[in-house]
Formats: C-alpha cells, structure tokens, sequence
C-alpha cells in the first residue's frame, strides 16, 4: 500500500507545546500516543456511516499521527489519513480545529488531571472539580453569556424522517437564539446542530455555539460531525454525563438506542434526588409522530422502575417542533430566574447534588452487569444508577472495543432483577432492536441476556 502523509499546522488553539508533552505523544504505541491516534482518526472519519467497530478497526490499523516540533510550533504529520477529510487536498478547517482539541484534551487529562493527582477521582466533590477544569482548558464556559445552551440527546441510528424532525427542533431552537450541544455523533446529534445552524444564520447570529461532548470510548463508532465547532473529550462516559447536566440549561431528548436511555436515566436519577427537588430544569422528550408508540413505551418504563415523580420532570410533545422550542425557551428562562436569585453561576450548575453512584466509573464486566441490584427496594435515584449502568454495559457491548471483546470471549452480558422492572426493561430493549436503534447497518445481536425470573440481590 502507498503510504499518504499530510502536514496539519494549528490554526486557533494548542501552537506549542512543551517538549515533555512532544515525546509522550511521539512514543509509539504508549498510551498517550494510541489514545490519540484513535480520537484523530475518529475526527478525520466525520461523516462516516458506519458503526461496525470491526470494520472500523481493519480501516484504522494502516493511520497513524506524529507530532513534529518546528520553529513556529507544532505541526501534525498523518499517516494514510481518510481522504473525505480534505478538499482539493486542503484539510477542512473544523476538521483541523477537532483534531487540535483531540491534543489539548487529551494531553490535560491524562497529565494535568488523571496523572498528576491534582483531584482524588474517588471524591464526588474532586471529581466535579476535575469536570470543571476539563471544561475550562477547553474554554467552553462562557460567564458573559446568559443561559441558552440546549443539549440534545438521541440515537445515532434514526431513520430519514426522525433526522429531519430533529433539524426542524434545531431550526426552532437557532430561530430563539439557543445554542445547541450534542454527544457530537451522526443521526439526532447532527441534526440538531444542523437545523440550528439554519436558524442561527437567518437571525444573522454569527455566534452560534454547536457543542460537541464525547469520550475516547464513544468516539471510534460515532465520529464527530462537521457542524460541532467545540469539540470536548471527557476521560469516561461518567464524567462526560456530568459535564453534560452541568453545561445544560434545558434538555431535549430524541427516539435513541440503549445510550439515550442511559442519558435519561442518569439525569432522573441525579434529579431524583432529595437535595435537586427544586431546581428548575426543562427536560422534553419529543419525536414525530411516527415514534409516539415508542416515546410512550420510554415513558412507561420510566414510570415501572422509578414512579410517578420522575415522569413528572418532563414533558413529551409530539411532532411539534415550535412547540419544543417555545417550552424549552421558556424553561430556560426560568431557569435563568432560579440562577440570579440563587447568585448561581449560569456557565456551570454547581447547585445539583451528583451522588457518587452517577460519578465513579463503572466498567461493565460480566460479573458487574450481573451484579446490578435493579430492584425497586431502592430508592429512586439509587435504582436510577443502577439502571443506568445496565444501559451503560449494553452500550459497551454494542459499540465500545472492550465490551464487544468481552462479549465475543464470554457471551452475552445476564441482567436480573425485580421481574416488573426487568420485564418492562426487556420490552423497551426489544422495541429498541424492532426499530433498528441498535446499530446503523446490519443484523443485530444482542449482547444481553434478559432473566425476568431472578429477583435482584437486595443489599
């Protein structure tokens, strides 16, 4: 195979770096070095269809990054790069920008947070201050701009008219002047940001903040979309869903897979919570009309496994995308009131009360998954977590390199619990794999076992 090298200079962020930081990333096959190749590939991969971990992995073995260091700076030299990230040989600029926040993000968590031992990560109040400045270096909070940043949530494989629903939420959303931020992958995390681009550019807003928030773990399999022009890379999927309720003035919540459901579930379950009761937080969950029997089915599951008082934190609109964004603005507005009153930050909501079980990272092994106490002896945001974790493994196991590996070597994870609970879980996973939210292409297999006949170990 001819071997294809490009030379990529920095043009906004990250133009030098100290000679420390040059040899960690020039150590071949070190941590650091493979961490970052897998995210630049992700990058370079924007746009791409498919998320087949395999596949992917065959692709991604002939890339690779060297960062060379030159009297102006830093320069990146690639290795067989995927060509779909140039045009007429020139790299697209937020392609360029994304690749350069894969360096700056990457190099801070590993050598500033998670090496240098700045923040005790088994520390719930540590761990959200390490959140903090993970968002800070990148320079994603903005004091001097009043709250209006709505996350979206939803699956990355969605059918055409899902995709275009979220792009009309999007283009509402842009029209009010909300910025949006996604998980940054294709299907409901693209099309938000691309409506909202619409919307933004017919009020003349060139300001439009399109957030992008992922994780090393995620990002093979959803690759972040061209729209996203901050792209931020949290060290685990628990610390990337605190950043994401953190940074949030309101959320919206598309048709999704597995990962959606463990998006709701961990913002109920920290909601839930006793201490969080009052605080104003906008949460719709909507779809067109096509997906109301679905939505439905989300709606009650989450009143089997956690009651009457987590469905009440939100509202389910169908097929009415003003709607959305006229309730969400004013949820927002509301939440701007709470916030000035209350003399709290509007760039950061250091008010929520996050209990350890959402913040330490859960590594879904076999003997973990099947651990879960998913029973209704627990109290609701206790459930909630738990919950949370099962969605978490099944996500691994469908997309994630060490949960397919496990899956392939020891089987399909085994989930027990309370036969209500468990049932009502099996029902929603299966109208999951019916609508094809499971994978972009392609037969699926289930990487789970559902056993509705054991009750949960109650301890």
């Amino acid at each position: 195979m001819t071997k294809h090298y490009e030379l990529i200079h920095p043009k906004t962020h990250l133009r030098v770096l100290s000679r420390y930081e040059i040899q960690q990333l020039r150590e071949v096959g070190s941590e650091i070095h493979e961490l970052v190749r897998r995210c630049c590939y992700a990058v370079l991969s924007a746009g791409s269809q498919s998320d087949n971990y395999l596949e992917l992995k065959e692709e991604f073995r002939n890339f690779n990054i060297q960062v060379q260091q030159e009297d102006r700076g830093i320069v990146l030299s690639l290795k067989n790069p995927p060509q779909s990230a140039f045009v007429d040989g020139e790299i697209i600029r937020g392609v360029r920008e994304q690749l350069f926040s894969v360096l700056r993000d990457v190099l801070y968590a590993q050598e500033s947070i998670l090496k240098a031992h700045r923040f005790d990560l088994n520390n719930g109040e540590d761990i959200t201050n390490a959140v903090f400045h993970l968002l800070r270096n990148a320079n994603v909070l903005k004091p001097d701009r009043l709250p209006n940043l709505a996350i979206c949530w939803g699956g990355h494989s969605i059918p055409r008219n899902e995709y275009q629903y979220t792009k009309d939420v999007g283009y509402q959303l842009g029209l009010r002047g909300l910025d949006v931020g996604t998980g940054c992958g294709p299907g409901a995390m693209k099309g938000p940001m691309k409506g909202c681009a619409i919307g933004h550019a017919k009020q003349h807003n060139r300001d439009g903040r399109y957030i992008g928030i992922t994780e090393p773990g995620i990002i093979a399999t959803e690759a972040p979309n061209p729209i996203v022009n901050e792209l931020i890379i949290l060290p685990d999927i628990e610390k990337r869903l605190e950043a994401f309720v953190r940074l949030a003035h309101g959320i919206v919540i598309f048709p999704g897979g597995p990962g959606t459901a463990e998006e709701l579930l961990y913002l109920l379950g920290v909601l839930s919570h006793p201490d969080n009761q009052q605080i104003p937080f906008p949460i719709i969950i909507t779809g067109p009309g096509e997906t109301e029997n679905y939505l439905r089915a989300i709606d009650r599951f989450i009143g089997t496994a956690l009651g009457a008082t987590a469905q009440q934190r939100y509202k389910i609109i169908i097929q009415d995308a003003e709607a959305v964004a006229r309730t969400l603005k004013n949820g927002i507005d509301e939440v701007e009131q709470y916030r000035k009153t209350n003399n709290d930050a509007y760039f950061f909501n250091w008010a929520l009360t996050i209990n350890d079980d959402f913040q330490l990272p859960f590594d879904p092994t076999h003997d973990a998954m099947s651990a879960l106490c998913l029973s209704k002896s627990l109290p609701a945001h206790k459930l909630a977590a738990h919950l949370r974790r099962a969605f978490s493994g099944i996500v691994a196991g469908n997309v994630k390199e060490v949960g397919i590996e496990r899956v392939k070597k020891h089987g399909p994870y085994q989930l027990k619990g309370d036969k209500e609970i468990i049932s009502s879980m099996g029902e929603l996973l299966s109208a999951m794999i019916q609508d094809g939210r499971m994978k972009i292409s392609g037969d699926y297999t289930p990487c789970y076992v559902i056993d509705s006949h054991n009750k949960g170990d109650h301890q």
